[in-house]
């Protein structure tokens, strides 16, 4: 017998559920729709190593190099499914049937490949070849902590010419809670000055992950923390995308992870709009 298609949902965004390399489909409940994802990190290497994180087999590193012609063939047949095939009606939930953007996001930090400014353009050729530039946003999902880079910040530009956005990670301003949440010895001051060059580049928005570590979340100081660097931002970012974990963590401390309470989430939402921030909330 045939094996059923698995129906996509956002508790699930498996990098292998299209039987490709670099290129495959979820359904974002940041995005609002069915998102095309392209994984630059197929090998699960990563420079931070987020508790969160649902990648397994985690390492430290960068990618290997990346065929961009294999990329860009991956690339138009997905398209070419989900736009002249029937892949929305076999593959995804009813409700969910729009394709609402292309993202660079998988499996560790897309900007450390280095072909990252010639994949911008490979997907962004693909969206004006399938004449989607008015419906489909290209977008990066980034830690941002390459921004120095000046092939990253070609990137960018690339990107922003595409008319294309950024989601700059944020999940902490302190250097304890990054060390903890991230993985990373940042510094809150370079975090800072990345996001300010990003954004002077590219449109940007601050995505933020709030959850509960052995039953607590952020302790005041640390919220007050990250407000206060967000609030800072205020006219120099377009808003800020909070969420909460919807997917289980791959990490050796998933059993510590929880949720964070749907309402303090909407708290947090509520103190930044109060300094003036737009916030959309994805519990």
């Amino acid at each position: 017998m045939p094996q059923r298609p698995i129906i996509l949902s956002t508790t699930d965004h498996s990098r292998e559920s299209a039987g490709m390399t670099y290129v495959y489909p979820v359904v974002s409940r940041r995005a609002g729709g069915v998102s095309i994802g392209i994984n630059l990190n197929p090998n699960n290497a990563c420079n931070w190593h987020c508790i969160y994180c649902q990648v397994p087999n985690l390492t430290r590193g960068g990618p290997p190099p990346i065929d961009l012609g294999l990329l860009a063939r991956e690339l138009d047949a997905m398209l070419e499914d989900l736009i002249t095939g029937d892949f929305l009606e076999r593959r995804v939930p009813t409700g969910q049937r729009r394709l609402v953007d292309i993202a660079f996001s998988g499996n560790g930090e897309p900007t450390s490949a280095r072909e990252f400014p010639d994949a911008v353009m490979v997907a962004r050729d693909a969206i004006s070849r399938y004449r989607l530039s008015d419906s489909v946003k290209l977008r990066l999902i980034t830690n941002g902590s390459l921004i120095d880079r000046r092939a990253v910040r070609h990137g960018l530009e690339n990107l922003a010419r595409a008319r294309g956005e950024v989601w700059f990670k944020v999940d902490a301003a302190d250097a304890r809670s990054l060390a903890r949440i991230n993985g990373t010895r940042a510094e809150v001051a370079a975090i800072r000055r990345r996001l300010e060059e990003c954004s002077a580049i590219c449109s940007t928005w601050v995505q933020t992950c709030l959850f509960e570590l052995d039953g607590h979340s952020l302790s005041p100081v640390e919220l007050n923390a990250l407000v206060s660097f967000l609030a800072a931002q205020r006219g120099v970012i377009r808003g800020v995308r909070l969420y909460g974990l919807a997917r289980p963590s791959a990490q050796i401390d998933a059993p510590r992870l929880s949720p964070a309470p749907e309402a303090w989430l909407y708290q947090v939402a509520s103190r930044l709009r109060d300094q003036g921030l737009t916030v959309e909330v994805s519990p």
